[in-house]
C-alpha cells in the first residue's frame, strides 16, 4: 500500500524523476557558477529584528520593512558605474523554483525562466541596454545575504522576503510581489492548515527562510503546537517537496506563491488553509549601493505599469489564478532618506 501511494505521489510534473533531472542540472550549473560556501542568510552578530535602515540602523523604528527603501532616481553612481564597466549584471537567482526561476529539462538548452527571471532581464535592459547582459548565479536560500555582502553578486532576485532582520545586512528595493506563508501537504493528509492539526507532524522548511523563522517563533509563543517537529531544513525549497514525496516529512511551510507552484508539480499535494502571514518580495542589494537601489526602484515603477502583469499571466496565473489582485502591491512608499 505504501509503495502504491509513493508511486502516485511521484507522477505529477515528472515526480522525483523530473526533480532528479532538475537537481542534476542545478548541480551542473552550480559547479559552473561557483559560490563562496560561507555563512548564510543569517544576520551578523548584534543584529536585531527591530531595526530599520537609515544613515545608521536605529532600534525600534522598523514597523513596515517593505517601505524602508530609497526614492526612485535615474542618476548613475559608483555601483552602477562598476556594473557598466563589467558590461554585465551579476544576479543571484534560484534555478529550481517552478515558474519563478527554474530550468525546464523538457526544453532545449534549459534556459533559466520564470517570473523572477523576467524582472532580472528588465533591470539589465535599463542598466545596460541589453536584457541578456546578465550573469546568473545559483544561490541557495541560506546563502543569499552572504553572496551580496561578499560581492559575489550585484543583487539577488530570488523570491526574497523583505524583513526588518534582513535590513540590518542588506538593502532592498520597493516590493515587487505580495504573498504569505502557507502549508503544503498531501491531499489525503488530516492537516487542515496552520493550526492544531500540525501537532506531532514533521514540517520541512528552507534553511534561512522566513518560514523557518516564523515556525520557530510561533512554537515558542504557542501559536504552533509544541509537538510540531521543525527540525527538517534544506538548502533549497524544492528539496522539501522531494522530502514530502518520499514520506520523510508530513508538511511543507513556505510562501504561498512557491507552494502553489510545488502543488502544480505534484497533483497529489495541495495547499492547506489560508496564508497566515503577509510578506513582500524585494530585490536585495548591498547596504551602501544607494544609486543601484534608487535605479531599481525607478525600474520597478515602470515595470509595475507595463511588464508585471504580462509576466504574471505567463508564469503564475496557472498556479495562483488569473486574478492577480492579491499579489499586486499598493503604491510604494519610500521611507529611507539616506
Amino acid at each position: 500500500m505504501r509503495l502504491r501511494v509513493l508511486r502516485a505521489r511521484l507522477r505529477g510534473w515528472g515526480g522525483v524523476g523530473a526533480m532528479a533531472a532538475v537537481c542534476v542540472l542545478a548541480l551542473v550549473w552550480a559547479l559552473l557558477l561557483p559560490l563562496t560556501q560561507r555563512g548564510g542568510d543569517v544576520p551578523r552578530a548584534g543584529g536585531s529584528s527591530r531595526v530599520a535602515v537609515g544613515t545608521q540602523a536605529r532600534a525600534g523604528t522598523c514597523t513596515a520593512p517593505e517601505q524602508q527603501t530609497l526614492a526612485p532616481s535615474a542618476a548613475d553612481g559608483p555601483t552602477i558605474a562598476r556594473i557598466k564597466a563589467k558590461g554585465k549584471l551579476v544576479v543571484g537567482v534560484d534555478q529550481n523554483s517552478y515558474r519563478w526561476g527554474y530550468r525546464d529539462p523538457n526544453k532545449q538548452g534549459a534556459q533559466l525562466e520564470g517570473f523572477d527571471i523576467d524582472l532580472v532581464h528588465a533591470i539589465a535592459r535599463d542598466l545596460l541596454g541589453d536584457p541578456d547582459a546578465v550573469q546568473f548565479k545559483a544561490i541557495p536560500t541560506n546563502q543569499r545575504i552572504q553572496a551580496i555582502q561578499d560581492g559575489v553578486v550585484d543583487m539577488v532576485v530570488r523570491t526574497m522576503t523583505i524583513t526588518c532582520k534582513r535590513l540590518t545586512d542588506v538593502a532592498f528595493s520597493a516590493p515587487y510581489f505580495r504573498t504569505g506563508q502557507q502549508v503544503l501537504a498531501p491531499k489525503d493528509a488530516p492537516i487542515t492548515g496552520y493550526d492544531a492539526s500540525l501537532a506531532g507532524k514533521r514540517i520541512c522548511t528552507a534553511a534561512g527562510s522566513t518560514a523557518y523563522t516564523t515556525l520557530e517563533e510561533d512554537r515558542r509563543t504557542g501559536r504552533l503546537p509544541a509537538s510540531a517537529d521543525i527540525s527538517t531544513t534544506v538548502p533549497n525549497q524544492l528539496d522539501c517537496l522531494v522530502r514530502l514525496q518520499l514520506g520523510e516529512v508530513d508538511a511543507v511551510v513556505t510562501d504561498g506563491a512557491l507552494a502553489a507552484s510545488q502543488a502544480a508539480q505534484d497533483p497529489t499535494v495541495e495547499l492547506k488553509g489560508r496564508a497566515f502571514t503577509t510578506e513582500y518580495y524585494g530585490v536585495a542589494m548591498k547596504k551602501d549601493a544607494d544609486d543601484l537601489v534608487r535605479r531599481v526602484n525607478r525600474i520597478l515603477v515602470a515595470y509595475r505599469a507595463s511588464g508585471w502583469q504580462a509576466s504574471y499571466d505567463a508564469w503564475l496565473s496557472a498556479t495562483l489564478g488569473r486574478d492577480a489582485t492579491t499579489s499586486r502591491l499598493p503604491a510604494p512608499q519610500y521611507l529611507r532618506t539616506s
